[in-house]
This record gives structure tokens, sequence and C-alpha cells, in this order.
């Protein structure tokens, strides 16, 4: 395995078309970048929409993945996989509108970035169950690098106010650990 790299979370969700065949052509897609090797995959979840109303539910997971670029140029390659599988950021411009995908940036490593394109942790994410809870089950103990607390914690901080509900593993989703050891983290089913 190549060296080097860092641990990154993604969080990957639809809720335009056909949800079950965009997330598995998401991975597809991913996993076609010779600077990205994907870890783990949570399980699937079906959400309650966040933000306007009149939308469908969301399909929900997060992805750990060891990657070679830098945080920019893996906001550049997610942002051109969304592309990829349909999504018009001029059409779904709308905030916490309804998606033909989203990929969003979660963690870094353990860096905190603040540009004008980017926001590493990513600024909501403790805040959101449809989140928190894919990404307790790939990695629970992960410490949020602004807030000291870790994934298991701030998803029980959550309790009550979730809408989120188990969803089965659409085709093509890895779903669960890949058994992989990654330094301090342990990806294993």
């Amino acid at each position: 395995m190549r060296s080097g790299g860092e641990i990154v979370y993604v969080a990957v969700g639809a809720n335009l078309g056909d949800r079950e065949a965009t997330f598995g052509r998401a991975i597809d897609a991913l996993e076609r970048s010779a600077q990205i090797l994907l870890l783990a995959a949570s399980p699937v979840f079906e959400t309650d929409p966040v933000g306007p109303p009149d939308q469908g539910a969301y399909l929900n997971a997060v992805v750990a993945l060891r990657t070679w670029l830098s945080p920019h140029e893996l906001l550049a390659q997610l942002q051109a996989i969304e592309a990829e599988l349909g999504r018009d950021r001029g059409r779904e411009a709308l905030r916490w509108g309804p998606r033909t995908i989203d990929l969003d940036l979660l963690f870094y490593g353990e860096r905190c970035i603040e540009t004008p394109e980017l926001v590493v942790p990513h600024p909501r994410a403790h805040e959101r169950a449809f989140v928190l809870r894919p990404l307790a089950e790939i990695a629970p103990r992960y410490v949020h690098p602004r807030l000291g607390r870790t994934i298991r914690e701030l998803v029980l901080a959550l309790a009550g106010r979730e809408g989120v509900r188990p969803f089965r593993s659409p085709s093509g989703w890895p779903g669960g650990a890949l058994s992989i050891e990654v330094g301090s983290a342990s990806f294993e089913r």
C-alpha cells in the first residue's frame, strides 16, 4: 500500500433522481482516482430533509478516504464528481435544498482550514444527525479537531433530534469497513 496521505471523511447525500444508483456511481468515481483510496463506508441511512419543505427524504452515508490531494484539490475533485453525476450547482443552489448528489468534506485529518472556498471541519457537521450517525458507524472515536469531543459523544448529544433511519445498501455501495489499518485508526467489519 502507498504510504503517506491523509485520512479524510466525506459525507454523501442525495434526494433527487435514482438516489441508490447515484450512491453506487459516487463510490465508483471516488475509486477511479489514483489519489484517493477508499478505507471505509458507513451503512446508508434515509433521513428527513433539513431545509425547505416539500422535498423528498435523503439517503446519507459517510466514507473514510486516504488521499494524497491537498484539501483544495480534494474539494475540486469532489465537485467534479458531483458534476459528473448530474449535480447542477446553478439549478440546485437553494440552501439546504434538494440535491442530485452532495459530497461534503467533513474532516481532513486533524486540520482546521478556513478559506473563502473551504471550511474544515465542516461548520455544521456536529449539529447534524444525518452526518454524525453514519460517521459514528466507522469512526466513533474520532475527535472533532475544534470541539475536542468524539463523534460518539456528539451523536449522544443529539439524541431525540435524529430523523435518521437505517436503509438497505444500494447496489455498488461497499458498506462497512474494508478492514484496513490506518495509523491509529482501525477500520474493520
